[in-house]
């Protein structure tokens, strides 16, 4: 028994030897493969990546607790601390196996371009924008975040707008590549802004609001929203501006605005009411109600719900028999259906971004999204 006292630690002890210089090895090559990654992974993976490298070469969060107004340090912070007695061994590990999945991700992506789809628009690096059997698709392309809209996406979205109004298509259709149709507003456009930033940001961010929905408002042709999963937020909101609204029945519909200290965007506090009547707009707007694919149906936001199996192959033969119809006929029947409404539209959408930037500079808000991020980072 006193021999196998001593021999088994030493076993033990070598072993945890040849461990942790295998894990430091991959741990150092982890760290040069990321700095060849050529896409931005995003800020929720960069946190998780920066709380491992910190739990992997310092061990548990030991710096103090930044103030709640210092989002970056905050938000690393949280990450950090988030990982509790995780011991350095399995951070590294982790971490390099978060970098291998990045780098996976990254290559197949690549391999996926290298052979581009037909009439495949060029200059988008967040939407796939295609124009063929006279439909240009706009396809949301960030599926590994939810198709969630950060600025960037933004400002595609407008000039993809811009060109299917001008382009030889009959119809344009708006839909989501992957599981999602869209997450919403993508909640990072809030993250790295010092506090003496917060005004220039909520005004920034209102101007781009007011002319992302403009476009909507004022797009010429029929505009046909494709929802292949749930839909979130503003991609919700602009619902209303649009012809027809197909949707899976697996998608689902929701605008949590009182729940982030926000407010209804994309003329929502105008339309929505009209849509589906006062109460059932409120449960929306106010009171942050997700509504099943059947439910947007019966309070009249969602024009018709297809099963998801045959989903794709229904729209879209529906969608080529209506591109096939006159295009000038489309085009003018439409501006005799929205044209009455135009002025009132734009009048709402300025409104609306006007009371958001005022949301957006409170500290109601404020606290609301710190919150969320908050509990996001525990789960």
């Amino acid at each position: 028994r006193p021999t196998q006292a001593v021999c088994i630690p030493a076993i033990h002890l070598h072993m945890t030897a040849a461990t942790m210089q295998v894990s430091q090895k991959d741990f150092q090559k982890a760290q040069e493969q990321l700095k060849l990654l050529k896409k931005d992974p995003g800020n929720e993976t960069k946190l998780k990546l920066y709380a491992l490298f910190k739990q992997a070469t310092e061990g548990p969060c030991n710096a103090p607790k930044p103030g709640m107004l210092d989002f970056v340090k905050k938000a690393k912070w949280d990450a950090w601390n988030s990982l509790g007695n995780l011991s350095q061994d399995n951070a590294r590990q982790k971490y390099a196996e978060l970098v291998s999945s990045l780098v996976s991700a990254e290559s197949a992506s690549q391999k996926k371009e290298a052979s581009p789809e037909e009439g495949r628009h060029d200059g988008y690096e967040t939407l796939i924008v295609t124009t063929k059997n006279n439909i240009t698709k706009i396809m949301f392309n960030r599926p590994d975040r939810k198709n969630a809209i950060n600025h960037q996406m933004y400002r595609e979205i407008i000039k993809a707008l811009e060109e299917a109004g001008k382009n030889d298509s009959t119809i344009a259709v708006i839909t989501g590549n992957g599981d999602y149709y869209s997450s919403g507003n993508d909640l990072n456009n809030f993250t790295n802004i010092q506090p003496g930033e917060m005004e220039k940001m909520a005004k920034d961010g209102a101007v781009l609001l007011k002319e992302f929905v403009g476009h909507f408002i004022d797009f010429p042709k029929p505009l046909i929203a494709v929802v292949n999963g749930p839909a979130v937020g503003i991609c919700v909101t602009v619902l209303g501006l649009c012809d027809l609204v197909y949707a899976s029945d697996r998608a689902t519909f929701h605008s949590p605005f009182s729940q982030l200290g926000q407010s209804p965007e994309g003329c929502s506090s105008y339309l929505f009411p009209k849509i589906m009547g006062l109460a059932k707009a409120s449960e929306m707007l106010l009171f942050n109600k997700k509504l099943t694919a059947a439910e947007a149906c019966a309070q009249g936001l969602v024009t018709e719900v297809f099963p998801d199996s045959s989903f794709q192959k229904e729209v879209w033969a529906r969608l080529e028999a209506y591109a096939s119809l006159p295009k000038n006929s489309l085009a003018v029947s439409k501006q005799l259906l929205r044209s009455i409404e135009k002025e009132k539209l734009h009048a709402v959408n300025s409104r609306e971004c006007e009371v958001l930037t005022e949301r957006w500079l409170s500290d109601e808000c404020v606290n609301a999204i710190v919150s969320f991020f908050q509990k996001k980072s525990k789960l």
